[in-house]
């Protein structure tokens, strides 16, 4: 789920903000070196802790209310972060903030969107929250040229085309046949689509993030800003749980905080344009957690669905791949040569 990917939750996720941000000079370290085969291990097991901490999540979706599992999402993967930060020598000058009230307003809708999603959670299959997920991209292209700007030809309006047809195949099972906002699956679809549809508004002010802010203080800020909103929620039905679930929670916030990193390290040994697809052995993983561990068994329309949106977003990948191409063949025609 593009929530969870490593600039926020889920879950993810596309070409992810990871991929973006490490394309920004002084945001992150460059590559340290091109390794391949290491950069995808790294990024597939990032993945599949995301996966595992979405069935984490899930587990506890009875027992504890969206709020209550988004504060220990949040709040116990801050350690997490700080340590590999320490690690790293970057604690001090990766922390510092430029930009406080576009911190805080992605906070406020990343926030949401992981409570959305964790709500959803409770509702549906795992694999039809990870597979409506997928759409953020196609959102984001959407925002992208309403709000940035941004100018899109053929390529990418088929994209886009593609991933709301998909979505729309998704959804139909559960908007149709006289479903109303009382059936649980249904509200519980609606809200990952909401969801989906904050989480690109996310991208889009990371975007303008990434000129200002360094990688850390993005991801940083974010788990900060959780934990403080997630607390406003208590007075809203929060619980004290078993020691087991407990456990559980602390053990998906550990697990997220893990997988950022490891997203985050995949791409100092290997290029966005490598890694991205990777994002869709998500897929695979819901579909095995979803059957092993809840009985799940993902529907046609669903399968069908994910496969437009993940086509849809592999068509952007590679157009952003191919522009990425000519803006260097570009630069290094205008660079003077001695």
């Amino acid at each position: 789920m593009s929530a969870y990917l490593c600039v926020s939750p889920g879950q993810n996720q596309p070409v992810d903000l990871c991929a973006r941000v490490a394309q920004v000079p002084g945001m992150v370290n460059s590559l340290t070196s091109h390794r391949p085969g290491l950069a995808i291990a790294l990024k597939v097991t990032a993945v599949f802790w995301f996966m595992v901490m979405a069935a984490l999540i899930k587990s506890t979706s009875g027992d504890v209310p969206p709020g209550e599992a988004v504060f220990f999402r949040s709040f116990f993967a801050i350690p997490v972060i700080l340590v590999w930060l320490a690690t790293r020598g970057e604690l001090r000058h990766g922390l510092v903030m430029r930009n406080p009230w576009a911190h805080l307003l992605r906070g406020l809708l990343g926030t949401s969107a992981m409570g959305m999603t964790f709500a959803a959670l409770g509702m549906l299959p795992l694999p039809e929250v990870t597979a409506i997920g997928y759409a953020t991209p196609i959102f984001t292209v959407i925002l992208a040229v309403l709000v940035l700007h941004e100018r899109i030809r053929m390529v990418r309006i088929t994209a886009i085309l593609l991933g709301l047809a998909g979505v729309l195949v998704m959804l139909w099972p559960r908007l149709s046949g006289g479903a109303s906002l009382q059936d649980t699956a249904t509200f519980g679809a609606i809200l990952v689509l909401v969801a989906t549809m904050a989480r690109a508004m996310v991208q889009i002010l990371v975007r303008k993030l990434v000129h200002t802010e360094h990688t850390a203080a993005i991801v940083f800020y974010f788990s900060v800003t959780a934990s403080i909103l997630s607390l406003m929620t208590m007075p809203f039905g929060w619980v004290v749980p078993s020691a087991n679930t407990v456990m559980l929670l602390i053990l998906a916030g550990v697990l997220g905080g893990m997988a950022q990193i490891l997203i985050t390290s995949s791409f100092r040994f290997g290029p966005a344009s490598m890694l991205a697809p990777i994002d869709y052995s998500s897929m695979l993983f819901s579909i095995l957690i979803g059957y092993f561990w809840f009985a799940e068994v993902p529907t046609m329309a669903m399968l069908i669905g994910a496969a437009l949106v993940i086509t849809g977003n592999v068509l952007v990948i590679w157009r952003e791949r191919v522009l990425g191409l000519e803006r260097a063949k570009a630069r290094a025609v205008r660079v003077p040569k001695n």
